[in-house]
């Protein structure tokens, strides 16, 4: 609901507007070109498949799930809320 001199539609356009810029700055932040044909991590051939549809892949489906649980592992609060302590 957009008030004053603004259009009916305005705040929507303006929400539109930033999620687009979001998602053009995130994809100009993405890997370009034909990536390696193997790992750079085990030296295992990297299928072209998933050359294609990763541009600028560097790591195979094992290494980079390694990877990606390794970057994930610190994320998670192991020890609870206070709330669940106190049960």
């Amino acid at each position: 609901m957009a008030t004053g001199w603004a259009g009916d539609g305005a705040v929507q356009d303006q929400i539109d507007a930033t999620v687009n810029d979001a998602v053009q700055r995130a994809r100009g932040q993405l890997k370009k070109g034909p990536g390696l044909t193997h790992c750079e991590e085990c030296d295992a051939p990297i299928p072209a498949a998933r050359r294609k549809a990763v541009p600028g892949v560097r790591l195979c489906v094992k290494c980079q799930a390694a990877e990606d649980a390794e970057r994930s592992a610190g994320l998670y609060n192991r020890r609870g809320s206070k709330d669940s302590q106190l049960r």
